[in-house]
């Protein structure tokens, strides 16, 4: 497929659930004229805890289905599938723009003043070596501590923002970094912006909390620039989402994570092919 092919279509997002919500909420802002497909693969949430081979079937298959569906560019919004399948899919279909996840160390190690900075992610993010890979070039001089917050990811995506149950797992992850004397939390995960303000009330002012979606959007605007594939017409923008889970649980937290109400549809999964029901 041609970038000329790829034409006016949608921008595809996809994640294991509800956190790559973060990803497209930025990308309307920046980019409110673009036509959006998101979708949840909530059946097989979180990934976090599967094998990058598992995560990366997962992917290839959500990414055929966009493409069926002439998405012009398509976000991998999940840091562990970022990790598993980035490099795959781009070689799979090298004429197609990706654009993925990865925790962003460079501008922690590049912002701290205390040498300490913590990053939350799930335990298949910091065994990719696309995580390895930004340790090595950007924290040489800084203490990097890690935590994958077991639980969190599931918490979230029931639309658990700010349970006792939330505070336990981010207290347990942030009260030991907080002791070693971080100024800076890098959040490894998309689902993870949607507890920010309970993360900030545990770690107080005095550390920066960088939540990766704006920069996210900014990389999907240069390479749609890049490659001429803007959506320059003024008509109103619309967003299809679908998942693989429960629609109609996600239909009630989209006005709760975002603020909007749009339908959500299902898509069920067969073998690496997904098909709308």
């Amino acid at each position: 497929m041609t970038a000329g092919e790829l034409g006016a279509g949608p921008i595809g997002i996809f994640d294991s659930g509800v956190g790559g919500l973060s990803v497209l909420t930025a990308v309307r802002t920046l980019l409110p004229r673009e036509d959006l497909i998101y979708i949840a693969d909530q059946v097989h949430v979180p990934y976090g805890s599967r094998s990058l081979a598992e995560v990366r079937g997962f992917a290839e298959g959500i990414t055929r289905y966009l493409l069926d569906q002439d998405a012009k560019l398509v976000v991998v919004a999940c840091n562990t599938a970022s990790a598993a399948a980035l490099h795959y899919l781009r070689e799979v279909y090298p004429d197609v723009p990706f654009v993925g996840m990865e925790p962003a160390v460079k501008p922690a190690a590049e912002s701290t003043h205390s040498g300490v900075v913590g990053v939350l992610a799930t335990p298949a993010t910091f065994q990719g070596e696309l995580y390895a890979s930004v340790i090595e070039r950007f924290a040489n001089n800084v203490q990097v501590l890690q935590d994958t917050c077991p639980g969190l990811v599931m918490e979230i995506d029931q639309g658990n923002l700010d349970t006792a149950e939330v505070y336990t797992i981010l207290e347990g992850a942030l009260k030991p970094m907080l002791e070693e004397g971080i100024d800076t939390v890098v959040l490894g995960c998309t689902h993870f912006p949607f507890v920010i303000p309970a993360i900030e009330t545990i770690v107080g002012p005095g550390v920066r909390v960088i939540d990766p979606s704006p920069a996210i959007a900014r990389q999907v605007q240069r390479l749609l620039e890049e490659k001429g594939l803007l959506n320059k017409t003024t008509s109103q923008s619309k967003v299809q989402y679908f998942t693989t889970g429960n629609p109609d649980q996600l239909q009630d937290l989209l006005p709760r994570l975002i603020k909007d109400s749009g339908e959500v549809n299902l898509l069920a999964w067969d073998q690496l092919d997904y098909r709308l029901f």
